[in-house]
């Protein structure tokens, strides 16, 4: 009887154990917190969360995540913890099972008119930045730039149905910020910027320029800004023309002066003109190894690049004019 009762006790020690594992608050750096978790694996998520201080031991979360069928769940995205959870309500929330959760994309190449936009037409979010200036929303945000534009990181953002939009800013901000300077911090040597705002500018330039060769695009770019050329960039012509802009870009409006408009203006415009991918910034911070000057569309989504002018105008004549 009392080898039974040993067994029994010894038994009920890891249930006791697991119980009090699910059930405890999770010690959490201060709230309220923002996180990202990336496209991969409920165990690289886990490694995610450990790195943020969310987790000390990933382990014992995996096996939960497993045991509850929620280990290819995880979604990927930006969240926000502004309360004490347990392991089991952390794991809600990463897989969507929290219902009182609803989520927000801003996109890559996205300008800032186009967020607010997208921020005033959700239903489920409280509408506090729609009645603001520009100059107004970057006062609430405590930044200190003088324009939004490319100021904010482009992710899917889970939050609280009824949460203010404003909320979704300060997260996003602060989120590109921490990126930005990351990628600073480690970007190559040589590079003819100054400072993470100038690499931003940049980017912003190379997200609307192409969705692939990202690394020799901004190369090109380098190039031109090291040697004092101009970067003659038809994405910020489009944006300094604003809503005169009808679709078609004319010789016109290349000719025409304004501060946007890099075929009559040398160096970077004054602002970024759209919200950079990371993708785009750690092509800017990390360019290819080229000499390359110019590049001309191939139309098949890859561009020719050249050296020099009379090279790039046979690709020209080659790809452009048949």
């Amino acid at each position: 009887m009392a080898a039974m009762k040993k067994l029994i006790l010894l038994l009920s020690i890891p249930v006791a154990a697991a119980a009090f594992y699910l059930l405890a608050p999770i010690s959490l750096p201060p709230l309220p917190l923002s996180f990202t978790l990336e496209e991969g694996s409920l165990t690289h998520a886990a490694g995610q969360m450990q790195k943020e201080g969310i987790l000390k031991h990933p382990f014992p979360f995996v096996l939960l995540a497993r045991a509850m069928g929620k280990a290819s769940s995880v979604k990927a995205g930006n969240y926000e913890i502004d309360h004490v959870l347990n392991p089991i309500q952390l794991l809600y929330k990463i897989t969507g099972s929290d219902f009182t959760q609803s989520r927000i994309t801003l996109v890559e190449g996205a300008t800032f008119g186009e967020i607010r936009r997208e921020l005033d037409q959700d239903p489920d979010l409280g509408h506090d930045a729609g009645k603001l200036s520009d100059k107004a929303i970057l006062s609430m945000l405590g930044a200190p730039e003088s324009s939004p534009e490319g100021l904010f990181f482009p992710d899917t953002y889970y939050f609280a149905k009824g949460q203010s939009d404003l909320s979704i800013l300060k997260r996003s901000y602060l989120m590109m910020q921490k990126r930005l300077g990351k990628e600073w911090q480690n970007r190559a040597a040589g590079l003819p910027l100054s400072d993470p705002y100038q690499a931003l500018t940049l980017a912003s330039i190379v997200e609307k320029e192409t969705g692939k060769e990202r690394a020799m695009v901004a190369a090109v770019f380098l190039n031109r800004l090291k040697i004092g050329m101009k970067l003659q960039t038809d994405p910020t012509v489009i944006y300094g023309l604003g809503e005169r802009y009808d679709g078609n870009l004319r010789k016109k409006d290349l000719l025409e002066d304004q501060p946007y408009n890099t075929y009559t203006r040398p160096g970077l415009p004054p602002t970024p003109i759209s919200m950079p991918g990371l993708k785009s910034i750690d092509a800017v911070l990390h360019p290819a190894d080229s000499k390359a000057l110019y590049f001309v569309a191939k139309g098949d989504g890859t561009s020719y690049f050249s050296n020099s002018l009379a090279e790039h105008n046979k690709a020209v004549n080659r790809y452009q004019r048949k």
